[in-house]
């Protein structure tokens, strides 16, 4: 799976002498927490955040008049305020590669750009959460069971026997480290069985069930 695959194609852009207060209203009205910023032949220079404009809105004990703020506003501009040395990533750039960079750097969203750094779209934590739930099922019913599997060769294939065997359906797989090097923990959605059936045929098979409910 590829940010292609993913992305928000033909994001909202401003460009770097937008004011700030007309960047806060388009990002409010466009419902978005960040904007690419572009040069007049779209190629990126930077990216700003709704957290970014709000740290140069004065606060509500300001001593200011309410004709002296939005004057003073009008003088600051997305370029005083937006992050330059933007991190981007490419259409073919696998999602898992995405998120881990927005974790490792701690921002919430990744401008997607061309071999020219022109903006071809842009990467949230929100598509990421989206992916998500479709990679662990979690939109579709079913029975969800995570269990700890040894860590042996052909231990998923005679499992996913078994669910074949009673007649289910494995419609997501999660496998992440386990209690200790030998063994894994998986998480499985399964269609077409019931619980009991499920559980019935996998736990003479794996150390231990964990976990197993319908959802």
């Amino acid at each position: 799976m590829l940010i292609r695959d993913r992305m928000t194609r033909n994001p909202v852009l401003c460009t770097a002498d937008l004011p700030v207060t007309d960047a806060f209203d388009l990002m409010k009205k466009s419902r978005i927490r960040r904007m690419p910023v572009v040069d007049k032949n779209g190629k990126l220079v930077g990216i700003v955040s709704d957290q970014d404009l709000l740290r140069v809105t004065p606060s509500p004990a300001t001593t200011l008049s309410a004709y002296e703020i939005p004057y003073l506003l009008s003088k600051v501009k997305v370029n005083d305020v937006m992050t330059k040395k933007v991190i981007t990533v490419t259409e073919d750039t696998p999602v898992e590669e995405a998120a881990r960079i927005m974790a490792d750097n701690k921002i919430g969203g990744l401008p997607v750009v061309d071999e020219s750094n022109i903006v071809a779209g842009i990467i949230t934590e929100t598509d990421i959460f989206k992916t998500f739930l479709e990679l662990i099922g979690a939109r579709r019913p079913g029975v969800r069971i995570t269990m700890i599997v040894k860590d042996k060769r052909g231990e998923l294939a005679r499992i996913g026997q078994a669910i074949a065997d009673i007649g289910g359906n494995i419609i997501a797989t999660v496998e992440v480290p386990g209690t200790d090097p030998s063994n894994y923990e998986v998480l499985l959605k399964v269609i077409g069985v019931t619980k009991d059936a499920l559980v019935a045929a996998l736990k003479p098979m794996v150390e231990r069930i964990t976990d197993v409910r319908e959802s």
